[in-house]
């Protein structure tokens, strides 16, 4: 190989080098101080159109999982209504109970009024948890807003529009206040009540018992879709976790940076860049040799 001034070819060649293991170096600083293996769309392109894919999953799920958590909390909040109107059932059982017997010596009268009053609880309890009757009137609106088919949607899906990404409680056409439950007549022009049970007289009370049970009977029916429905969220709750968990971890294989390899990978190119330079002095320095020729 001959000597040349014009072009050193050796230090060209340890500056190609050299630059290489500067690129390569950068992007492992790169992937080290983002913790992302995919920076950028050069690095991966496929890759990052998956994760990208994936992160909108759990974007989906996320949100999903707060959905149905608040479906829970809705549902918890109709059956602590359900519950109190069971409660206030007992009392009307009771009084009607003590007003059909023959023995009672008191005032039925008390015992109607009383009535009366746990008769409004319950119209008033019903209006609170949504599930009293329809009124079209805007300022009542809020009194029926739960007694239709509640969807929650989660995701998770095989489909955007797939029946498997939404869980549904049906409470359509549910109605638990004093009309729904044969103790009154409502008046949707008014939103007023007209109490129809009656225990002023032993034989009004005896038919009374048997309205209260028929009572019981619906509002054991509403306690159980409103208790399915829980169930069902709850379900739907750890399938969705499980599902983003997976969906996370998928991800992450794909788009996070594998800490342990790029840190061999930074010790190795650091040596290599410090050799680099090292040699490029070198090579810039080969060319004083020509000029022992020249003397």
């Amino acid at each position: 190989m001959g000597f040349s001034l014009v072009n050193n070819l050796a230090s060209l060649d340890s500056q190609s080098r050299l630059s290489a293991t500067s690129v390569r170096l950068n992007r492992t600083l790169q992937r080290l101080s983002s913790g992302l293996r995919i920076n950028n769309s050069g690095d991966d392109a496929a890759g990052l159109a998956i994760a990208n894919a994936f992160r909108n999953d759990i974007a989906k799920l996320s949100q999903g999982i707060r959905n149905a958590n608040d479906g829970v909390s809705t549902l918890q909040i109709i059956d602590g209504g359900l519950a109190t109107i069971s409660t206030l059932l007992d009392r009307a059982m009771t009084l009607a109970t003590q007003s059909a017997s023959d023995t009672f010596i008191g005032d039925r009268s008390t015992l109607n009024a009383e009535l009366g009053k746990v008769v409004a609880e319950i119209s008033r309890q019903a209006q609170n948890i949504g599930l009293a009757s329809a009124d079209a009137n805007p300022a009542r609106a809020a009194w029926s807003r739960f007694a239709k088919a509640l969807t929650v949607f989660i995701g998770g899906g095989t489909s955007a529009n797939s029946s498997n990404n939404s869980v549904q409680v049906d409470l359509a056409g549910v109605n638990v206040d004093a009309a729904g439950l044969s103790f009154a007549t409502y008046d949707s022009a008014t939103g007023d009540y007209t109490v129809t049970i009656d225990i002023s007289t032993q034989a009004n009370a005896l038919t009374a018992i048997q309205t209260i049970r028929s009572a019981v009977t619906t509002l054991g029916g509403v306690q159980g879709k409103v208790g399915a429905g829980q169930n069902n969220l709850a379900q739907a709750i750890d399938l969705a976790t499980s599902q983003l968990t997976n969906f996370q971890a998928a991800e992450s294989r794909i788009r996070d940076a594998d800490v342990a390899s790029e840190a061999s990978d930074l010790s190795r190119l650091t040596i290599l860049q410090q050799a680099g330079v090292a040699a490029l002095a070198q090579a810039n320095q080969s060319n004083q040799a020509v000029l022992s020729l020249l003397r």
